[in-house]
């Protein structure tokens, strides 16, 4: 032990499994997009190591004794799993497939309309949203810590919704919604209101909500201490809306500032071609 953490490893089955279908999928499903038309299918380099360091990063948070920890002894560990997977393995997983790769399958006739539903910004940020915060309620999240494979369903959980969540804003394929610059910003600001109330909750109730934790005496913290800090981590996807609004916000002062270029172009058009209109008049009357 390192200053009472117990650091035995876990190793989930229904985890390591789901880890190596998804890699997979991703060699085999790239390799069948790409047998007859490579040329037309470029994969980038980037993509796969978004890909290798997403599922590296899921493997290292639900594969090793951090995992122990953050189910045992320290809150603050599971919202730094929580938050790591919302705002890292998230993103990286859904830039790390091309959209050549994904239209087919959206493309197919059963599977276009869910996709068209489930990501939806209202659905996919209430889904996401509802998930994160009923699994976090007393009852659901105690019994998810004294079993593995539930609390490993909880968390696959919180990935599968957050890459929902993330769908409206870097999706790879955007033609299921397509949502104008203001639309996206408000989208990202309202979608990380509840658990943002949520992590105040945790900072500020000074009453210890979740009891299961057993927080070493080494590390001289107290459990309020400890959920305090987990609220705080919970603070940081907010953050990250934030960061997603800025480029945002400067893409949509660009696309105005392109807009009101062509329009006084055609303005001084229209202008340029009464002036000759008005010259070639003026030559007849002469005439």
């Amino acid at each position: 032990m390192f200053y009472g953490l117990n650091l035995v490893w876990h190793w989930s089955p229904i985890t390591l499994i789901a880890l190596i279908a998804l890699c997979l999928l991703y060699i085999f499903g790239i390799a069948w997009a790409r047998r007859s038309t490579p040329e037309e299918k470029p994969l980038q380099t980037r993509r796969v190591v978004a890909f290798i360091v997403a599922v590296a990063v899921i493997a290292l948070l639900l594969l090793t004794p951090i995992d122990m920890i953050a189910r045992t002894q320290l809150f603050s560990v599971h919202m730094f799993q929580a938050v790591t997977l919302i705002t890292v393995c998230a993103p990286l997983l859904l830039y790390s497939f091309p959209v050549w790769l994904v239209q087919p399958l959206f493309a197919l006739p059963l599977v276009r309309p869910v996709a068209r539903f489930l990501t939806q910004p209202v659905i996919a940020s209430l889904l996401f949203n509802l998930t994160f915060l009923l699994w976090h309620a007393p009852l659901f999240f105690n019994f998810a810590l004294r079993n593995g494979t539930f609390y490993h369903v909880m968390m696959g959980s919180f990935l599968v919704t957050s890459l929902l969540n993330w769908w409206p804003l870097i999706g790879p394929v955007r033609d299921l919604h397509k949502m104008s610059y203001p639309q996206q910003m408000l989208y990202a600001f309202l979608d990380g209101q509840p658990v943002d109330v949520f992590a105040f909750l945790l900072v500020f109730s000074f009453v210890v909500i979740y009891h299961h934790y057993a927080v070493p005496p080494q590390l001289g913290i107290s459990a309020f201490a400890d959920q305090a800090v987990g609220g705080a981590l919970l603070l940081l996807p907010g953050l990250v809306d934030l960061g997603v609004m800025s480029p945002l916000f400067f893409r949509w002062l660009g696309q105005l500032e392109a807009k009101a270029k062509i329009s006084d172009q055609q303005r001084q058009e229209e202008e340029d071609a009464m002036m000759e209109d008005e010259e070639t008049i003026e030559q007849h009357s002469e005439a």
